[in-house]
């Protein structure tokens, strides 16, 4: 694979790169370029997180090291959404839905390292790193940087800051030359690209994952149940969240139907060597067969292919994407119970 191939992976399916210059010169480089991406365990995983984790094995496919950072620190500093007591038994489920994820995109979840933050957060060299930033960083500029990710108040609790400034460092502790995340991280990120060289390291390349709307309209939020899929939704609730989502005929803008089929649908299936298949009545036109993303927006946006016919084929698709996802987290049901006493306990 020559190095526009390469670049082409991890660029692909996208919401913005910086750079994608310094990416072709990672590949034109010696060794092998590295990337991570922090989770901090606090919700329960779902198919936001499936999306952007399937990117990964865009990643191992182009010849990328990749790490994930279980972010158990930051998990309790983001205005504690996760209590200490139990980071150890959420740290556990989300390493093991996203290697259930992992496998499930057609990769090889034994090829990423995992490493959670308190294996190295908690001592030297990190934590004087941290402190020079802490005492090189503006409260202001914290806050802007951290704006979209963690939670903010008119008084916030300094976890937060911290949290931010940490997560910056992350990208150097971790000897990455990829910063991969949402969007919502771009502050962060371009923080440490612009503090990381003043400790004596790289500045990170960076690549963003769009964040996708949720299906009741607007961005989905973990605190929603409509405006998601979770992981362990059976095919029935699927269905009825697809059925019910917001997906206006022929407005492909803010349509979360539309993005899960671009983003994790067609991306697995073209792993698997397979077609999206919307079956129709032949009074209505017969089956359509898709290959690829743009041929069935278009349709979709000129009226083709209409929401009553396209909402059952993604349900269908989805449920089939996750189904290995669901199937090993429910081998194991203590995970979840361990993890969210309150509501699986």
């Amino acid at each position: 694979m020559n190095t526009a191939e390469r670049t082409g992976l991890v660029t692909r399916f996208t919401e913005e790169v910086i750079a994608e210059s310094e990416i072709e010169a990672l590949f034109e480089g010696s060794g092998e370029p590295t990337a991570y991406v922090g989770y901090a365990p606090t919700g329960e995983m779902h198919i936001g997180h499936f999306t952007t984790m399937r990117k990964l094995a865009d990643f191992l496919e182009a010849g990328v090291d990749v790490t994930v950072l279980v972010a158990d620190l930051h998990a309790h500093l983001d205005d504690t959404k996760s209590p200490f007591g139990l980071l150890d038994a959420r740290s556990e489920y989300y390493r093991t839905a996203i290697e259930a994820m992992i496998d499930a995109a057609g990769a090889d979840p034994s090829g990423v390292s995992f490493v959670r933050g308190t294996e190295f957060q908690l001592e030297a060299p990190y934590t004087m790193d941290l402190y020079r930033m802490l005492a090189e960083t503006t409260l202001s500029r914290a806050q802007r940087a951290g704006s979209e990710v963690v939670r903010q108040s008119e008084n916030p609790a300094l976890g937060g800051l911290v949290y931010t400034l940490m997560q910056a460092l992350d990208v150097a502790a971790l000897e990455a030359d990829i910063a991969y995340g949402g969007i919502d991280q771009r502050g962060i990120y371009m923080l440490a690209r612009e503090q990381l060289p003043a400790q004596g390291y790289d500045k990170p390349a960076c690549v963003f994952a769009p964040l996708l709307s949720g299906l009741s309209g607007g961005k989905m939020s973990a605190s929603e149940a409509d405006s998601k899929i979770n992981l362990t939704d059976d095919d029935d609730a699927v269905e009825e969240k697809i059925g019910g989502a917001y997906c206006p005929a022929g407005e492909a803008e803010d349509n979360g139907v539309l993005e899960y089929l671009r983003f994790l649908v067609f991306p697995v299936l073209e792993e698997r060597g397979r077609s999206f298949v919307v079956e129709r009545p032949e009074e209505y036109g017969g089956d359509l067969a898709y290959d690829g993303y743009d041929a069935l927006e278009s349709d979709f946006v000129s009226g083709e292919l209409h929401p009553a016919d396209l909402k059952p084929a993604v349900a269908a698709a989805i449920s089939e994407v996750i189904d290995p996802v669901r199937e090993r987290l429910s081998e194991e049901p203590e995970l979840l119970a361990s993890a969210y006493p309150d509501i699986h306990g």
